[in-house]
C-alpha cells in the first residue's frame, strides 16, 4: 500500500452512523473504529481514554510487543497533574510517585519555587514511565479502547469517508481518523510526508539514576566546584540513597549503542577526578538536543500528536507533559467532530493552539541547553538569569511556563482568564474537577439565571452563587480552559454554539 495519497480536507459535518464505508473499489475495507491511534505511549493511551468518554470506538496498535522495561524516572509537571484530577486519575497515580518542590527546573538553575503558585498541585511528581504508561494505557481500556500490540504501522491511504491501515503482517484496518502518537521516528508523519523542521543533535549527554558510594557532603562539595566550568554536569539525590547523574557524552561508546555504568564510570572520573562510586544503576540513558517541530498537526482525517509532532531536548522535563496536554486538547475535539456535533473549524483549533505551545517548548529548551554551555558566553548569561531568578516576578514566570499553567490559548479579546486554565476551586459540591470527570464542557453559574438549553447532551451546568470566582459566570471546555465569561444569555448561547456546535432539536 502506497501512503503519498492525501485526500482534501474532510467535512467538519462528519455524522456517525453504520460503521461501513461506501465501497469505491476492490480493495475497500468495513470501516471498523472511528479513530485508529499509532502508539500506546502516554499519549496514545491519554488520547484514547478521552475519546472514549464521548463512545468513540477506538483502537490502539502499539508496535511493541511488551511494555518498557527499564525504570526511568519521569516527571509530571503541574498542569498534567491538574488535568489528571480532572479525569478522577491523580489519586491512582500519587500512590506511585514521588513528590518533589516545583522547583530549580530551568536549566538546572538551583532555585526555590515561588510562593502561592495558582494550583492546588503545586509540586512534581516523579513516577518511573513504565508505572505511568501501564496505568495510562489500564485507563483507556478500562474506558472501552482496545489496545493490540505487537501491530506496527507500515502504510495507510485516506479519502473522504476515512483512512485504511496497513499493518506490517498485511492485514489492513479502516477508521474515520488516524493519529500518529508513535513518537520521535513517527511512521505515520513520515508516510503522510509532513515536514519536521528543526535542528539535529550537536551534543549528547548520559542520563541515570543510581546509587554512590560517597557521603553525600563530599558529593555536594564536588558538584559545587565542578559546575563552576562544566555544564551539563550533576549529581542529584533521588531519595532512598539513589542519584540522578548527568554527565557529557563526548568520547564514551557507540550512540548506538546503550550506554552503560562504566560509560558513566569514565567520565565522572575525566570531569570530577572521581566516579563517587557509583553502582547499581536502575536506568540509563543518553539524549541528544535535537529540536525538530511538525510543519502540520493534521492532514486531511490524519493528525499528529506527542513526540510524533514535536522533539526537544529533555531538559526542564516537559515531554511527556507536552504529550498529554495534546492528548487532552485534541480527545474532546475529534470526539465531538466524529459525534457529528463539531462546530465547522473547532478540529483545526487542535493544531492553532496546540503548534504555538510546542514552538515555546522547544524555544525554552533551545536556551536551556545554551545556558548548560561551558563556553564563557553562555556561562555569564546563566549567571546574570540567576540573580534574575532572585525577583519573584522572573522566577514565577520560568516556572508557569515550564509547568504549562501560564498557557492561554487566544479566544479574542476579554479578560485575562479568558483562554486560560482554571484552578481547581472549591463549588458547594465540593472541588470543580470532580465535576469534569465525564469530559464534558460546564457552564459554572454564579447568578442562577442562565441555563445551557439545548446543549445539555455536551455541557452541564452548575449553578452556585457560593463558587470561588471573581467573575459572575464563565464557560469550560472539557480540557478545563475557559471559553466564555460573562452574565448575558444570549451571549452565552454564542459561545455555546462556537465551540459545541448547534444546540439538539
Amino acid at each position: 500500500m502506497h501512503s503519498q495519497h492525501v485526500a482534501a480536507e474532510p467535512p467538519s459535518n462528519d455524522v456517525p452512523g453504520a460503521l461501513w464505508s461506501p465501497a469505491s473499489g476492490a480493495n475497500r475495507v468495513p470501516l471498523t473504529f472511528d479513530v485508529i491511534i499509532a502508539g500506546c505511549g502516554p499519549t496514545g493511551a491519554m488520547l484514547a481514554a478521552e475519546l472514549r468518554l464521548h463512545d468513540v470506538r477506538v483502537l490502539v496498535l502499539e508496535k511493541e510487543t511488551e511494555p518498557k522495561s527499564f525504570v526511568r524516572i519521569v516527571g509530571l509537571h503541574i498542569r498534567s497533574l491538574e488535568l489528571m484530577a480532572m479525569r478522577g486519575l491523580l489519586d491512582r497515580i500519587l500512590q506511585h510517585g514521588r513528590q518533589r518542590p516545583a522547583g530549580g527546573f530551568f536549566a538546572a538553575i538551583n532555585k526555590p519555587a515561588p510562593k502561592g503558585l495558582d494550583s492546588a498541585h503545586a509540586y512534581l511528581l516523579g513516577i518511573p514511565q513504565p508505572v505511568i504508561e501501564r496505568l495510562l494505557e489500564e485507563h483507556a481500556i478500562e474506558l472501552g479502547a482496545q489496545v493490540r500490540r505487537g501491530c506496527a504501522v507500515t502504510g495507510f491511504e485516506q479519502d473522504d469517508e476515512g483512512v485504511t491501515v496497513e499493518l506490517a503482517g498485511g492485514e489492513r484496518l479502516r477508521s474515520r481518523y488516524l493519529v500518529g502518537c508513535d513518537g520521535a521516528r513517527s511512521t505515520v508523519r513520515k508516510l503522510l510526508g509532513v515536514g519536521f523542521p528543526g535542528e539535529p543533535s550537536r551534543t549528547e549527554t548520559l542520563m541515570g539514576e543510581m546509587e554512590v558510594g560517597v557521603p553525600q557532603a563530599e558529593i555536594t562539595a564536588k558538584v559545587a566546584e565542578i559546575r563552576e566550568t562544566h555544564q551539563p554536569f550533576w549529581l542529584r539525590p533521588f531519595g532512598e540513597g539513589i542519584y540522578s547523574v548527568v554527565v557529557p557524552a563526548a568520547g564514551v561508546s557507540d550512540r548506538a549503542e546503550p550506554p552503560t555504568l562504566e560509560d558513566f564510570q569514565q567520565q565522572l572520573r575525566a570531569i570530577a577526578g572521581t566516579d563517587f562510586g557509583v553502582h547499581s544503576p536502575r536506568w540509563l540513558s543518553r539524549f541528544g538536543d535535537a529540536t525538530r517541530l511538525a510543519e502540520r498537526y493534521r492532514v486531511g482525517r490524519v493528525l499528529l500528536a506527542g513526540d510524533a509532532a514535536h522533539i526537544h531536548p529533555p531538559i526542564g522535563g516537559q515531554g511527556l507533559n507536552l504529550g498529554v496536554q495534546d492528548a487532552f486538547n485534541l480527545g474532546w475535539k475529534l470526539a465531538a467532530q466524529i459525534r457529528g456535533w463539531a462546530p465547522e473549524t473547532l478540529l483545526d483549533t487542535y493544531q492553532a493552539e496546540r503548534h504555538p505551545v510546542a514552538g515555546d517548548v522547544l524555544d525554552n529548551t533551545r536556551a536551556q541547553m545554551e545556558l548548560l554551555s561551558t563556553e564563557p558566553g553562555p556561562q555569564a548569561v546563566r549567571r546574570l538569569l540567576t540573580e534574575l531568578m532572585d525577583f519573584d516576578e522572573v522566577n514565577r514566570h520560568l516556572i508557569e511556563k515550564i509547568t504549562a499553567i501560564g498557557i492561554r490559548y487566544d479566544f479574542g479579546a476579554g479578560p485575562d482568564l479568558l483562554g486560560r486554565r482554571l484552578r481547581d476551586i472549591d463549588v458547594k459540591q465540593g472541588h470543580l474537577y470532580g465535576l469534569l470527570h465525564r469530559g464534558r464542557g460546564l457552564l459554572l453559574d454564579r447568578t442562577e439565571r442562565l441555563t445551557v438549553g439545548g446543549w445539555s447532551d455536551r455541557v452541564d451546568h452548575l449553578a452556585d452563587p457560593t463558587a470561588a470566582l471573581d467573575v459572575p459566570c464563565l464557560l469550560l471546555r472539557p480540557d478545563g480552559h475557559v471559553a466564555w465569561i460573562g452574565d448575558d444569555q444570549q451571549d452565552l448561547d454564542d459561545h455555546l454554539s462556537r465551540w459545541f456546535g448547534k444546540p439538539a432539536d
